[in-house]
């Protein structure tokens, strides 16, 4: 059966934003959404609500998302006015070392060799925050997602696409991939598909927490099933692993405060580039050519950096703070030329001497949940841990293998990390803006600064997600090189003006102009607003992808 989709998703997507005032969930999986307003609706806050989202995503959308993948999430406490930030990412193997790619003949890391699996940080991630900041207990937050992995889902369209594209890619040569296909094909539109090792694998949790993923039997069958495709993923390294409660960072700009969690994350990639642009005088429209110019060249800059220096801060020192000083801004803003592409930007000195869900929860009291999670490179490495319904993620491909290179491979290090949740306050009074994100590799930072821009401007959250993207491709300065000569390539959205293309590519822009399911580069964001006065929320979800926004009938 064909998807009627097969040309891609319509565009524009003519949705209007949802208001509410009783709670709201914004996610890539309309089954998704409604299993966080089922817990929101039982009295749930924002972080319960986001761990029955994250988990319902596992089972509806696990070609972006799972159990096997990492996440990451900032919290907004209503009550105190602070963010804080929850890194759930995990390490490379105790034994994953240079020497041991040498020995086996590796210069580089092929996407989905064993050797790219990190510790999946998920499942404690989920805990971690259930135990901080939720208030209702485990198995009634991952509830929802047991009924669906159990009783089966219809497919969604978009996500129906890509999982029949990956059962001819990973899940066609990896081991025990066959357990997340129909007789090896990926399901179609509206076709039920049941996982009941995920559903076993979620009720084992329920009942014992993260030390039953991390510990018991699930460990065991993960450390047995990577040894046994080529890795060397060991019991210990899963019973090592914790989550980490970091820092948040943030950057004032236009009366507002973008916040993003900190390295190993990439999230200071918008940062860098906000602070650049906040010495220019942005022409209001907002996809003239002069205004994605100075964006586009903004991120050069800050993907010249952060691909340097974002590593795991607990290994190698990384300087946040100089480089999101206004003063480094100030100085990298001097290369920027208005009217000409520099596609070569080398990465500053600012000290001396030296695929992917994302949604967002608000709930009734005000408190906000930004959460990521994801598998990396869509179903990841693709093996699953034979019986238990996921695939392990492929993180570890995002190391560096060249020896004094701050993010290069090292045993129990955390690796560069693209997925970013975004949060956002008012500089005023602290109070909450609304959280946002946009997935999908390394267009997150430019979605955030994308976004970010288009709210501040005054635009909805739905308007701000429909308007046409562009994005520098793999988050070097140089981004994607697809042909020879090419490099500097900036892909640009259906719908941006063709004079504006037309004026870039004066400009010295290599450009590459993208339709319909090559869409998915330019990621799927969530956003979601509150009105301090009101209480009234206002959201969007992505065209791009199968979501919704929804909120409570109910807000008493």
């Amino acid at each position: 059966m064909a998807s009627s989709l097969d040309l891609g998703p319509a565009f524009p997507s003519r949705r209007s934003p949802v208001f509410g005032r009783g709670g709201m969930v914004a996610s890539s999986q309309p089954l998704a959404t409604a299993a966080g307003l089922e817990i929101l609706s039982q009295g749930g806050n924002a972080a319960d609500a986001a761990v029955a989202t994250a988990a319902a995503l596992n089972v509806t959308e696990p070609t972006s998302t799972g159990l096997g993948g990492d996440m990451f999430a900032l919290f907004y406490e209503a009550t105190t006015g602070q963010v804080t930030a929850l890194n759930g990412s995990g390490r490379a193997p105790a034994s994953l070392t240079l020497d041991l790619l040498r020995k086996n003949g590796l210069t580089e890391l092929p996407p989905y060799h064993p050797f790219t699996i990190t510790v999946p940080g998920a499942c404690a991630g989920w805990c971690d925050l259930i135990e901080r900041h939720g208030t209702l207990s485990l198995p009634a937050v991952l509830a929802p997602a047991i009924r669906l992995a159990d009783e089966g889902f219809p497919v969604a369209p978009v996500t129906s696409h890509f999982w029949r594209r990956a059962a001819e890619r990973q899940l066609k040569e990896s081991l025990n991939s066959r357990e997340m296909t129909i007789d090896g094909r990926g399901p179609n539109p509206g076709e039920l598909f049941r996982n009941p090792g995920l559903a076993r694998t979620l009720k084992t949790i329920a009942a014992g927490g993260k030390k039953a993923y991390y510990e018991g039997e699930i460990a065991e069958v993960i450390a047995g099933t990577v040894q046994q495709a080529g890795g060397c993923l060991t019991v210990d390294d899963l019973e090592a692993h914790a989550s980490t409660w970091d820092e948040p960072i943030s950057t004032s700009c236009g009366g507002l405060r973008l916040w993003e969690c900190p390295p190993n994350g990439q999230g200071i990639t918008a940062l860098l580039a906000l602070n650049i642009l906040e010495g220019f005088d942005l022409p209001s429209d907002m996809l003239s050519t002069d205004r994605l110019h100075l964006e586009i060249e903004a991120l050069r800059l800050a993907f010249a950096d952060t691909r340097w220096y974002v590593a795991d801060p607990r290994v190698v020192r990384v300087p946040i703070d100089e480089l999101i000083s206004k003063e480094y801004a100030a100085e990298r803003r001097k290369l920027i030329d208005p009217k000409k592409a520099t596609i070569d930007q080398q990465r500053g000195t600012p000290v001396a001497g030296s695929d992917t869900v994302y949604f967002c929860v608000v709930d009734k009291w005000g408190n906000a949940c930004s959460f990521i999670n994801s598998n990396y490179m869509g179903f990841g490495t693709g093996i699953v841990p034979h019986g238990w319904g996921f695939t392990l993620q492929n993180r570890g491909h995002n190391f560096s293998l060249e020896p004094g290179h701050p993010n290069v491979l090292a045993p129990g290090k955390r690796p560069y990390h693209t997925i970013i949740p975004a949060m956002i306050t008012r500089e005023a009074d602290g109070s909450l803006f609304g959280p946002m994100g946009v997935m999908g590799g390394f267009m997150q930072p430019q979605g955030h600064l994308q976004i970010f821009l288009a709210l501040a401007q005054g635009l909805d959250p739905q308007s701000a997600l429909d308007m046409p993207r562009f994005c520098i491709g793999d988050g070097t300065a140089g981004g994607v090189v697809p042909i020879p000569g090419r490099g500097g390539e900036v892909a640009l959205e259906d719908g941006i003006p063709a004079e504006t293309i037309a004026d870039l590519m004066r400009r010295g822009h290599p450009v590459r102009e993208v339709t319909g399911w090559e869409r998915a580069l330019f990621g799927r964001g969530q956003v979601i607003l509150r009105d301090p006065a009101t209480g009234v929320l206002t959201a969007g979800s992505d065209p791009r992808a199968d979501g919704c926004a929804m909120t409570l009938v109910s807000y008493g």
